[in-house]
């Protein structure tokens, strides 16, 4: 007998044969295999970031537990010749040169932050609401953050000139002859590398604060006013719960920024008079260009690194859902 008839027998009469489906046929099945094709065309692209982000990360904590500089007489990847452990880790904890750049660091910071945050979300309130001219204003107010920032600080180190048009101000408002140096003193050329980046700065707050107020939904505002809630209440109780990831997102963007500010301060004051306007990105400037001390420059990068990426890493747990009251629906669930 053929396989053929056996198979036919073996089927009762009147019933139809099971059709028995591939097992890789499934829609789990699809979508791992669509999956594993997304990886491997990407694999790639994620290698070379891979490399580009690791390599000169592995790089530098290479150099920075060396003594190395361009001038020793052998390359980078021989820096292990005058290997000298943590001793830049050492050198840096008790550098206090170092500490001072980043105690004005912060101090600028902590100054410059919280302004532009407090004018840009003015500005932004403003002009969420319609009025005549706010295309123009609008396109007005956005240009300081476009300058260069090079062009910035000259402009600023012509304006805060002893004969410059600050003091001219200053003279008309007092009627006192002003003749202020205040890029020659340590106090007024801090404040007035302050003033510098508020005024350049302060439009990209006003950018994104502006971009997350339009978001607020128009609806709960407007239920808000007629439960009797005044303008101060909506804005605690609607606007700024709302607007808390976007306003975590518009500090962490500057205060980062803040770290790196360069191009202004070193124009208008050079990180003088002195050291007095020395902030960490000058200061690493000045050791990278003049010392030479490249092992030493490395181990500071490292420790800026890690510090910026613990503020990061704590900014983005306060944008967690948890932290904005609980899980959406939990009041609910306790209700019902």
């Amino acid at each position: 007998m053929s396989a053929t008839s056996v198979s036919a027998t073996s089927v009762p009469s009147g019933e139809q044969p099971a059709v028995v489906e591939p097992a890789n046929t499934g829609p789990r099945a699809v979508d791992a295999e669509a999956r594993r094709l997304g990886f491997r065309l990407t694999l790639p692209a994620q290698v070379l970031v891979l490399f580009i982000a690791v390599f000169p990360l592995l790089m530098q904590l290479y150099i920075s537990l060396t003594d190395w500089s361009p001038l020793s007489g052998v390359q980078w990847w021989s820096a292990w010749s005058q290997w000298n452990g943590f001793a830049n880790y050492t050198d840096l904890a008790s550098d206090a040169r170092f500490w001072s750049a980043l105690k004005r660091t912060a101090i600028v910071m902590l100054v410059c932050v919280p302004a532009e945050f407090l004018l840009g979300l003015a500005l932004a309130t403003l002009f969420a609401d319609e009025f005549p001219g706010k295309r123009l204003f609008y396109s007005i107010l956005l240009m300081p953050m476009m300058v260069v920032p090079a062009v910035a600080g000259y402009m600023f180190f012509m304006l805060f000139q002893s004969g410059g048009p600050v003091n001219d101000v200053l003279t008309s408002l007092t009627g006192f002859p002003i003749t202020l140096a205040w890029l020659s003193d340590p106090t007024l050329a801090l404040l007035a590398v302050m003033a510098a980046d508020i005024w350049q700065w302060t439009p990209l707050m006003f950018l994104i604060l502006l971009a997350g107020l339009v978001g607020v939904p128009e609806d709960q505002i407007k239920a808000a006013t007629l439960l009797g809630a005044n303008a101060w209440q909506r804005f605690t109780t609607i606007v700024l719960p709302k607007m808390k990831v976007i306003i975590i997102i518009a500090l962490a963007i500057r205060v980062i920024e803040n770290f790196k500010i360069f191009d202004t301060l070193y124009i208008m004051t050079g990180g003088g008079p002195g050291v007095a306007t020395e902030t960490i990105s000058v200061y690493i400037y000045k050791v990278t260009t003049q010392d030479l001390i490249w092992g030493y420059v490395a181990a500071i990068a490292l420790a800026i690194l890690i510090l910026l990426s613990i503020a990061a890493v704590f900014g983005m747990k306060q944008m967690a859902p948890g932290k904005s009251g609980g899980k959406p629906g939990a009041k609910r669930e306790g209700a019902a």
